[in-house]
């Protein structure tokens, strides 16, 4: 039967027993739901996507039933009903009412939009400690949810990897689509290099029991948040693997969504609180790993919209910058740094620091110290005022750069004993002065980098010239002392060479940041200490 025919039936008020004023329609890859007054109507499409199969009548009747019995554990007084849509002798589609049998729908109690988790936060009407709210319901229900046999077998480290290969098969073909090419290979080595270092830990989770019979699709569209209760619903059901996994995972797709959608404070105190009740403190070692996952999903599953011949060319672009976000959101969290870390920007004036620094700082989750402001603020200048000092002169004398070198590592130092990776942004010309941050990340137990940008004269100076007319431009660099800084820098030396980074600026900035996030993933993985 055409759906476009079902479609038209379901979407009048005249349809159903209860007589609605309206119905409101929404069509996902899967689903088509109708609104219809107090009550919701859930209908499956024939459709066959690998991970899942709806082709037959009895299987859109089966995953019916599963999907009422599945959200009754968190939602049980929400998910009412399976019933049966019917053609009559006239060929009229008839709901409940008899009839020849051609469909199956799922009917639950319309829950208020306006106390979905999502528009409460995006209206500002719940603050971050409605998370431990939610926390403590998750807390709850994984406490109470099925695990062993089949579920730590479909859970483990083998399905896992299974459920990557896949979703990588999937998306090669929305390669320069949704997905640039670069970040398709950087998620998919940085995948299996995890896998391959935290095996062991993976492998305590089946131990401890951390895999259970989960939710599966936890992102704040799913979360109603009443006056009495936290009430979770639409979870998966048509197919186990994405259901049974490692509770870190679940608190990982929720933290990821929130991420997502712009609220990584309430991620964090989600987070935060779901550690505190549950006392899995091993979680922590996953949780971008499984951000990085769930983000992929989305971006694949939103993708496939594209192939969706029935949606129209406004949802198809909507769908195509929607599932490019989410797995942007993948490579960052693919890129973040598991470890606190200091990270030099080392280089000459004009060679890019501080646009490198800018646009690698949010993927790796680091803040910014930038010197040009630590020095003006020490000297009680605005960032932006002008200052052309003769080389090494005025402000930009041996001492004043000392003591803000000293100031900047200061402040470096507050973050990382916060358990946050920092970047600072400066010259660093003098071997002394990064050998000091060096030591300081290794009292500190924290990684470190230092990234010296390099870039041809020709560019540099175009650089340098163009900041001249930039009133917001915070830097006084300006070619006519830039001969005399390079004549003045350091060679870096000193530093293992294992943590040195070179990178030449020339290219794009997106290329430069992406070529320094590789090559520090790739120091990363090799699990390598300072000292």
């Amino acid at each position: 039967m055409p759906y476009s025919r079902l479609v038209e039936a379901m979407s009048k008020p005249g349809f159903y027993p209860h007589m609605p004023d309206s119905v409101e329609v929404i069509q996902t890859h899967i689903s088509y739901i109708f609104i219809a007054g107090d009550y919701v109507y859930k209908v499956k499409k024939a459709v066959d996507f690998g991970f899942l199969d709806f082709t037959t009548l009895e299987k859109r009747e089966y995953y019916c039933n599963e999907e009422l019995r599945l959200n009754r554990r968190l939602a049980p007084e929400t998910y009412l009903d399976v019933v049966e849509i019917g053609e009559d002798d006239n060929g009229n589609l008839i709901l409940e009412n008899g009839g020849k049998i051609i469909e199956y729908a799922v009917k639950m109690k319309k829950l208020p939009r306006e106390r979905m988790l999502g528009t409460l936060i995006s209206e500002g009407k719940v603050d971050t400690s409605v998370m431990d709210a939610v926390a403590r319901k998750l807390v709850d229900f994984h406490g109470r949810a099925a695990t062993g046999g089949e579920i730590d077998l479909v859970g483990g480290v083998d399905m896992i990897r299974k459920n990557h290969d896949e979703d990588f098969e999937q998306t090669e073909r929305y390669i320069n689509i949704t997905i640039p090419e670069s970040s398709y290979r950087f998620i998919k080595s940085y995948i299996y290099r995890f896998m391959e270092r935290h095996d062991s830990l993976l492998k305590k989770r089946v131990a401890d029991h951390r895999i259970r019979d989960c939710h599966g699709d936890l992102h704040l569209d799913h979360i109603c948040v009443t006056d009495d209760d936290v009430l979770i619903f639409d979870c998966i059901e048509f197919n186990e693997r994405f259901r049974y996994s490692d509770v870190a995972a679940e608190v990982a797709f929720l933290a990821m969504d929130l991420d997502y959608n712009g609220y990584p404070d309430y991620a964090d105190a989600f987070i935060g609180s779901y550690i505190k009740y549950s006392g899995d403190q091993d979680m922590s070692a996953l949780l971008n790993f499984y951000k990085c996952y769930y983000a992929y999903v989305r971006g694949k599953v939103v993708s496939f919209m594209i192939d969706d011949n029935e949606i129209g060319e406004e949802e198809h672009k909507e769908a195509v910058r929607n599932a490019s976000m989410y797995f942007d959101l993948a490579y960052t969290c693919a890129a973040r740094l598991e470890r606190p870390a200091l990270i030099l920007i080392a280089g000459l004036m004009g060679c890019g620091k501080s646009v490198l620094a800018e646009n690698i700082a949010p993927r790796l989750g680091a803040g910014i110290i930038r010197s040009d402001i630590v020095r003006k603020e020490m000297q009680g200048i605005s960032s932006t005022e002008r200052h052309y000092e003769d080389f090494g002169k005025g402000i930009y004398s041996d001492d004043v750069s000392r003591k803000t070198y000293e100031r900047a590592l200061d402040l470096a130092e507050e973050k990382l004993r916060e358990g946050k990776s920092v970047i600072i942004d400066a010259s660093y010309k003098r071997r002394d002065e990064r050998v000091k941050a060096y030591d300081a990340a290794a009292r500190l137990n924290a990684d470190f980098f230092v990234i010296e940008c390099v870039c041809a004269e020709e560019i540099i100076r175009k650089r340098l010239d163009s900041r001249m007319v930039d009133a917001g431009e915070i830097s006084d660099g300006r070619w006519e002392i830039f001969q005399a800084q390079k004549e003045d820098f350091d060679k870096i030396t000193e530093v293992p060479e294992r943590f040195h980074i070179t990178i030449d600026t020339s290219s794009t900035p997106e290329e430069s940041a992406h070529t320094a996030i590789e090559l520090i993933s790739n120091i990363k993985m090799q699990n390598l200490k300072v000292k």
